[in-house]
């Protein structure tokens, strides 16, 4: 177990993650298509703005802009040979920002996938797969990265890999997977596979969970598969900002803070202790996050009745597990 995770959930049973990245940088001025790791060179002002207004809001723990910072997903961009000194770089912005808050800060060291889909069924071997995270992973730590943060897989394969990359490195670690096809990841894992998985890791994590997906209702029904296959690690909630619809010509998250308030609570009493939001999360939704979890006292264990009432509907029927686990549609009790 990490020791600055371990303090924070001994002192008061959870953790406020961070929000989105993507979003926020867009509306910085990212442009559709350009890579938001070249601006922790470029605007390295604009990167500790993001890192900042998680800090002013109230979060414990924030994620580097380097979730696409690995040799594969920068090749895109001519930059492949970058990848270290890019995932560093961003690291180093984020230690400045954390070392000067008024309480503690966790950096944890964004990666995500390749982009590539693995042996047998792409081309991405196992051992090019360890080799392009481990470097990424070596550069966020020389940045000052108090741990490493593994988000958004979808193959059980990729997980193992950039966990044996982290291994090599010595890194505490944690992990989410994207469960954003009926209840499983696009390569089919379920909540109580992800559980199963973990634990036959060689080289275990921090703490595992949830991020990104369809809504934050999707995401806490597998929160709440985790929590029943009673694992040996904290678990992650990361939830969407509600549901994403075009508006002139931009996409917007209709996840309100008072909504996001909401499931930060269902959160934690779902098991999860380290909370946060993904996609359309903005400091004034983590402030509200902040304020519940500080206010409001840990509840019963939710059912998906109330979790549908609250945050609404569920975007399949079933969980992944093969039998429906909401034979109703229940609608929202708070519009969004």
């Amino acid at each position: 177990m990490c020791e600055k995770i371990q303090k924070m959930l001994d002192e008061k049973g959870w953790i406020l993650a961070d929000g989105a990245t993507g979003t926020n940088l867009f509306n910085m001025g990212l442009e559709a298509g350009e890579a938001p790791e070249m601006w922790n060179e470029w605007h390295p002002d604009r990167i500790a703005t993001l890192y900042q207004g998680a800090v002013d809001a109230g979060s414990d723990l924030f994620l580097t802009n380097s979730f696409g910072g690995n040799a594969s997903r920068l090749k895109l961009h001519g930059a492949e040979k970058r990848a270290r000194e890019l995932s560093r770089i961003s690291a180093e912005i984020g230690r400045e920002v954390a070392d000067k808050a008024n309480h503690d800060v966790i950096v944890a060291g964004s990666m995500g996938p390749t982009g590539d889909i693995m042996e047998p069924v792409g081309q991405l071997s196992h051992a090019v797969a360890v080799e392009m995270f481990e470097e990424q992973a070596r550069g966020l730590m020389e940045g000052g990265a108090d741990l490493l943060w593994i988000e958004t897989i979808s193959a059980p394969e990729e997980f193992a890999a950039a966990s044996e990359a982290i291994g090599n490195v010595g890194a505490f670690w944690c992990g989410t997977m994207s469960f954003d096809t009926a209840g499983r990841t696009m390569m089919g894992v379920t909540s109580s596979g992800m559980v199963e998985m973990v634990a036959g890791l060689p080289y275990q994590p921090t703490a595992f969970g949830a991020n990104c997906g369809v809504g934050a209702s999707d995401l806490l029904r597998t929160v709440l598969g985790m929590s029943a296959a009673n694992p040996n690690h904290p678990i992650i909630a990361k939830g969407n900002a509600g549901i994403p619809k075009y508006v002139d010509g931009h996409i917007h998250y209709d996840g309100t803070p008072d909504l996001m308030a909401q499931y930060a609570v269902l959160a934690r009493n779902c098991g999860a202790s380290i909370i946060g939001g993904c996609c359309g999360t903005m400091p004034e939704h983590l402030a509200a996050m902040r304020n519940s979890l500080e206010t409001q006292p840990v509840g019963k264990q939710p059912d998906l009745t109330e979790i549908c009432a609250v945050l609404g509907e569920f975007s399949s029927i079933s969980d992944g597990t093969g039998e429906p686990t909401v034979s109703t549609r229940v609608r929202r009790r708070r519009r969004t």
